[in-house]
């Protein structure tokens, strides 16, 4: 009797190909950049629904020598995302046994992480950490476990569902921004596609086969390329020009653009980087990232009445003579050679018996 689980997985369709993918260019770039170099941080694909997000993650996994994917659902818990510890069994004097979680089947294929703004920020710390090291740490109540975790994140979102923080939005390596299709002739050319795969998957998928071991060629050679082209000195100032001029915080982009202009010298089969590879992946590495400077032009606040009143107060306290008193003698205005002007004379005070006690009475001004 056959298994029917083994019938309902014969039923899968493969993937749609990555080389069938049509009018996502910059995804395509993007996803490619992070194939060839994990540590880039990954890449954050933000666009409406319905604009090949989940379809062209899917499609990467299987370019890929491993070629497995693992989605990371919403409602995930840290245990089954980092792994356990059994402590347990230390405790009775053997070895801690850890169980793998969503990071360790990962290693060597890719993640996805489906509408990444709505997981919690917690969990979205440790996926962005595990990407950057390649290391997954786990530790519970002193006991550590570290294992390798080197795989391609690739988180989605939809703007309208809300935004990630700025600080984990920072922490991807590159951003794409999808839009809508409004061209009729490239929308028909998507729809023909698609609809000819759902027709016969496994006819589309040979039909695109050869352009795939290509692809999948090119990111194989390129990884293997990555430690021969170390970034000259001319490559260094394009991108600190770049990331100055954006104003970006801290010195993550400079070391994502670096990395990116790498990893497509890398698919280029170029001898060396230039700052033409830096000029072409910064708007990935930029795009979230980037603040406005001030206007020129911008003009400084008006005080108000309480603000000049502290200024009058900081002068005074700088040394900034008051106004004349009445009791100075003459009731001439101070000098400034006067260092005795502002000095009070002591005044007579008279004695008085209050209750068979003598005490001072100061006299009435």
């Amino acid at each position: 009797m056959n298994d029917p689980r083994q019938a309902d997985a014969a039923e899968v369709p493969p993937p749609f190909p990555f080389a069938a993918l049509i009018g996502q260019d910059a995804l395509r770039d993007a996803l490619l950049l992070i194939a060839v170099d994990p540590s880039i941080g990954g890449v954050l694909i933000s666009g409406p629904r319905g604009t090949a997000k989940s379809t062209a993650a899917r499609a990467l996994a299987e370019l890929l020598p491993h070629g497995h994917l693992v989605t990371l659902p919403l409602g995930a818990s840290e245990d089954r995302v980092v792994g356990t510890l059994d402590l347990d069994e230390a405790l009775r004097g053997g070895a801690v046994t850890f169980s793998p979680g969503l990071l360790a089947r990962a290693h060597d294929g890719v993640l996805y992480v489906d509408e990444v703004n709505l997981l919690a920020d917690a969990l979205v710390d440790v996926v962005l950490d595990a990407a950057a090291s390649g290391v997954n740490v786990v530790e519970r109540d002193g006991v550590s476990h570290r294992h390798a975790a080197r795989f391609v994140l690739i988180g989605t979102m939809n703007p309208e569902e809300g935004e990630l923080r700025p600080q984990l939005l920072d922490r991807f390596g590159l951003m794409v921004e999808l839009e809508n299709c409004f061209d009729a002739a490239l929308r028909q050319r998507i729809v023909r596609a698609r609809l000819a795969f759902d027709v016969d998957p496994h006819a589309f998928c040979r039909q695109h086969a050869p352009a795939q071991r290509q692809i999948a060629q090119r990111i194989r050679a390129a990884r293997a390329a990555l430690p021969t082209l170390p970034p000259g000195d001319d490559v260094h100032d394009a991108v600190s020009a770049r990331c100055i001029a954006a104003r970006v915080d801290g010195m993550r982009a400079d070391l994502v653009m670096l990395r990116a202009a790498r990893a497509l010298a890398a698919l280029d089969a170029a001898p060396r980087v230039t700052a033409a590879h830096v000029e072409r992946i910064a708007d990935l590495v930029l795009r979230h990232r980037r603040r406005e400077a001030p206007p020129d032009n911008a003009a400084p606040p008006a005080s108000s009445d309480r603000g000049a009143a502290d200024d009058t107060r900081e002068q005074a306290g700088r040394g900034a003579q008051p106004s004349p008193s009445p009791d100075h003698a003459g009731g001439a205005a101070p000098r400034d050679d006067d260092p005795d002007w502002g000095y009070l004379p002591p005044e007579p005070a008279g004695l008085a018996r209050v209750n068979g006690v003598v005490a001072l009475s100061a006299k009435k001004r």
